[in-house]
């Protein structure tokens, strides 16, 4: 065996006067620094990809990745609409990377009932549009089939809005529209979704297309707009801008213009992306400072162990060996420490994390945090990567402290007690 490993090794095991070294402490501690350090930052970087993945899971479940609309169409959604025939859509559908094309109208109102009243948006979608996202909100009652022909006079509503109007599945409510004249249409609440995003909850309904255009006074082939959805998120700044050289300032039939705009840059989101971003920052800032306070642990341990062992380090000096081989001893030596460390920090945080997925004991109030619970999600890779990169840190932080084995003279070093 390599002579410093093989002593490293020693060292480590052996538990002669091991209650009277003043190096046990030392050890306790460092091992201790090490494995609450990785344990904190295990949890950090998991509960904030858990985080964001939530958040920003809900948010393109609401939110198309890319929408072509009128460049007006946020001033106004029903006075600005645009062609959407199948024309279009097989055009943009050439683009690379979309899975799915669907068209939407949207229209403001009111919901007004005996006691209360709510401005809201009502979302109006046809066949063509894929609700599933949608559906794994849905608290009460079912989904509705939406139609662009028919008006079915369904509705879907925001358990936020059904406790303000105390409203439930089943129930009719009515539905009042300013123009130039006052129109009425009159609804059945088929489901309740809940996503605990205010942005969502307060804001929007959902019926079917035929309704909305009808309110709207458009044409058959008009509507607000096209939500495009992505095979992969990734290629979201490929395909709006691809897009973009396909079909942005182009004018229809109409003269109405196209605008394509993504869900970063959407007015309706990229508030949300923007903080999420920031939490990026969170998180290396933890990480530094955590891998710092790791890093002087193990460095004072160091300094004790090579104090503590100046006699052995002395007579290895005077039976030949050099400074390097000496310091190679001291830095294995910490390295397995490291590693008990490191051994002790990932059970903790897998079991930590492991207690919080299954059973979610750390509630949150989804009023402020958009979620009832701590969301956390591993990631095997992030997990190597930050156990390579503190076992490596440790160890680099350890080389200059090392060097003071050099400076033991074995004569006296020897006579040392």
């Amino acid at each position: 065996m390599h002579l410093p490993l093989f002593l490293a090794h020693k060292f480590f095991l052996s538990r002669e006067n091991k209650k009277k070294r003043a190096s046990t402490p030392a050890i306790h501690i460092a091992t201790a620094g090490i494995a609450v350090g990785l344990t904190v930052m295990l949890l950090a970087v998991f509960i904030v990809r858990g985080f964001k993945n939530e958040i920003s899971g809900k948010v393109t479940d609401f939110a198309a990745d890319i929408e072509i609309v009128n460049p007006y169409y946020f001033a106004s959604p029903e006075g600005f609409p645009v062609v959407t025939d199948t024309a279009l859509i097989e055009k943009i559908s050439q683009v690379n990377g979309i899975a799915h094309i669907q068209r939407f109208t949207e229209k403001v109102g009111i919901l007004k009932t005996d006691e209360e009243f709510q401005a809201v948006s009502f979302k109006g979608v046809a066949e063509d549009y894929d609700t599933t996202p949608i559906a794994k909100y849905i608290i009460n009652g079912q989904m509705p089939k939406f139609s662009g022909d028919k008006t079915l006079g369904k509705l879907v509503i925001s358990k936020m809005q059904s406790d303000l109007l105390s409203l439930k599945v089943g129930d009719k409510v009515y539905a009042y529209f300013f123009e130039d004249a006052v129109k009425m249409r009159r609804f059945e609440v088929a489901a309740v979704y809940q996503t605990n995003m205010k942005q969502f909850d307060k804001t929007f309904v959902w019926t079917d297309m035929a309704t909305v255009r009808q309110l709207n006074s458009w044409k058959q082939n008009q509507s607000s707009g096209l939500e495009i959805r992505l095979r992969d998120f990734s290629l979201l700044d490929n395909a709006t801008n691809h897009l973009k050289d396909m079909v942005e300032e182009k004018k229809d039939e109409y003269g109405s213009a196209y605008g394509v705009i993504n869900i970063k840059q959407n007015p309706r989101t990229s508030g949300i992306f923007n903080w999420l971003s920031l939490l990026d920052m969170n998180i290396w800032v933890i990480l530094i400072l955590v891998l710092a306070v790791a890093g002087f642990s193990m460095i004072s341990g160091l300094l004790i162990l090579i104090l503590e062992r100046t006699n052995t380090i002395g007579i290895l000096k005077a039976l030949g060996s050099t400074n390097a081989k000496i310091r190679s001893t001291f830095l294995y030596y910490a390295m397995f420490i490291i590693l008990r460390g490191l051994l002790i920090g990932n059970v903790l945080s897998l079991l930590l994390v492991f207690i919080q997925q299954k059973y979610k004991v750390i509630p949150l109030n989804p009023e402020t945090y958009y979620m009832d619970s701590v969301p956390v999600q591993f990631d095997p890779w992030i997990w190597l990567a930050i156990n390579v990169a503190t076992l490596l840190f440790t160890l680099m932080a350890l080389i200059l402290p090392s060097y003071l084995v050099s400076r033991v003279q074995p004569a006296k070093a020897i006579k040392f007690d």
